[in-house]
């Protein structure tokens, strides 16, 4: 087999994975049961079970994704209602105090940390479509546990770029 022929069937058989999922719940209607959300979406990011007997199903996509949606079931595992919530109303909501998991239920889990030497704080990080080339951080203190600080920074994918304007 050639290399075209390869690169070819390479790219249909990515192609054909890529729609065995969905990428985003629009397709969805309420109602929907959690089986055959998870039929249509693949295996969550998380699952967290709610006071009312319900549960809310994070969905990140990515790893470098900018987009993570919460779909939140009733006790009969039904769909009630979705949202994507990497955006700046959901990040502003976000305050020193809070735990981690308040800002798991609010934002979903980050898709990069580092830790900082000088203000000894592990950052929690967030790409979410914008027109500039930045990202979302939550600085928690060393065990993970409380937020310190958040902050809009410059996104490290664009380091040597000419986009990043503010």
């Amino acid at each position: 087999m050639n290399k075209l022929h390869l690169s070819a069937s390479l790219l249909a058989a990515c192609l054909l994975s890529a729609c065995t999922t969905a990428y985003g719940p629009r397709s969805l209607t309420e109602g929907t049961s959690l089986t055959a959300t998870r039929e249509k979406m693949g295996p969550p990011t998380s699952e967290t079970p709610l006071p009312d007997g319900g549960r809310r199903v994070e969905y990140a996509r990515g790893p470098m994704g900018k987009h993570t949606y919460m779909l939140y079931f009733d006790a009969n595992n039904s769909l009630q209602r979705w949202e994507q919530v990497l955006d700046e109303n959901h990040f502003n909501t976000i305050r020193s105090g809070m735990t981690a998991a308040e800002v798991h239920a609010i934002i979903g889990h980050s898709t990069n940390k580092y830790t900082t030497g000088w203000t000894k704080q592990v950052v929690w990080t967030y790409r979410f479509e914008t027109p500039f080339c930045i990202w979302f951080q939550v600085g928690m203190d060393m065990t993970e546990s409380t937020v310190i600080d958040t902050a809009y920074g410059p996104d490290p994918m664009c380091e040597g770029r000419d986009n990043f304007r503010l």
